[in-house]
């Protein structure tokens, strides 16, 4: 295939390069483009009967073996755009297991039939909480979002790989961030870490906040939890640049301070909330965007580490 496709390219080259070269007959076949894909991932669609929805689910299982407690795990939202990252990412923790002493996680990217990257009313309708009645329609379903990832995609996963069902993360951004902290205060049990990455914590005037007290009622998990914001996405440029609508939105949104204060408060109350560990990184020169791919990375990390 890699002598074909040489051959093919240079016949390109040399029809480009010599005059009638076109009109002979070509020596080789031209070379024929395939579907790429990813080492060590499947993927199926599944139907939850709590939400009512269907789910595009990916996985990715290490070719090393499994500890004697299973696997750790690692739940990824926004599974189409982010879980070939989070997925490249267990692999080179594989790769160098046995100098870091590190165990590669098997991924779990929950994504959307729909084959979008970002499928915007899907994540609008599962990440964001109830909100006391006040969300908008289409919004407000965390709850049986939750409730399909507990009682329907892990009793799937467990079945299929060996997981250590002591050592699960969940990995959120944006409104996914928003998710993970409504699921760490909500049903703190479910993960041992939440990796909130570029929360919305404004959503609903802030209504998830006022749920950070069910965490203190469940003191006995002890899980952990990583706050990530990118340094850029409270405002668009320098504290000088001239005020635009965007900039306006941004400050107004208030993403770095209340990452920043939620990360603080709960270091402050970790013992009270019965929390392992608390992070906070500010990733700097990144934006909404693009703080989502290094967040993957730092959150697997702080999820290892444990």
């Amino acid at each position: 295939m890699r002598r074909a496709f040489l051959g093919g390219a240079a016949g390109l080259l040399a029809c480009a390069l010599v005059p009638g070269w076109a009109a002979q007959p070509a020596s080789a076949p031209e070379p024929a483009w395939q579907a790429a894909g990813l080492p060590q991932a499947r993927q199926l669609d599944l139907s939850s009967t709590r939400t009512g929805h269907r789910y595009r689910i990916f996985i990715s299982v290490p070719e090393t073996a499994a500890p004697a407690g299973g696997h750790p795990v690692m739940y990824v939202l926004d599974g189409n755009a982010a879980f070939p990252s989070a997925a490249l990412m267990a692999r080179t923790v594989a790769r160098r297991s046995k100098a870091t002493g590190l165990h590669a996680p098997v991924v779990v990217g929950i994504g959307y039939a729909s084959g979008e990257d970002f499928d915007m009313a899907a994540r609008a309708r599962d990440y964001t909480p109830p909100a006391a009645g006040k969300a908008a329609k289409g919004e407000g379903g965390a709850d049986l979002f939750l409730d399909f990832i507990e009682q329907e995609l892990k009793p799937l996963i467990q079945a299929a790989v060996s997981i250590d069902p002591q050592r699960q993360a969940l990995f959120g951004h944006s409104y996914g961030g928003l998710f993970t902290l409504h699921a760490l205060f909500t049903r703190p049990a479910a993960f041992q870490t939440y990796i909130a990455a570029s929360p919305s914590i404004w959503f609903s005037e802030r209504f998830v906040l006022s749920e950070a007290a069910g965490l203190a009622a469940s003191r006995k998990h002890k899980p952990q939890v990583l706050l990530t914001v990118g340094e850029l996405e409270q405002s668009a440029g320098p504290p000088t640049a001239r005020p635009n609508e965007r900039n306006a939105a941004l400050a107004q949104k208030k993403m770095v301070d209340e990452a920043r204060d939620l990360a603080a408060k709960l270091e402050a109350q970790k013992q009270a909330l019965g929390l392992a560990r608390v992070g906070f990184i500010e990733l700097p020169r990144e934006n909404h965007g693009s703080a989502l791919f290094p967040a993957l990375s730092r959150g697997l990390e702080f999820f290892l580490e444990r």
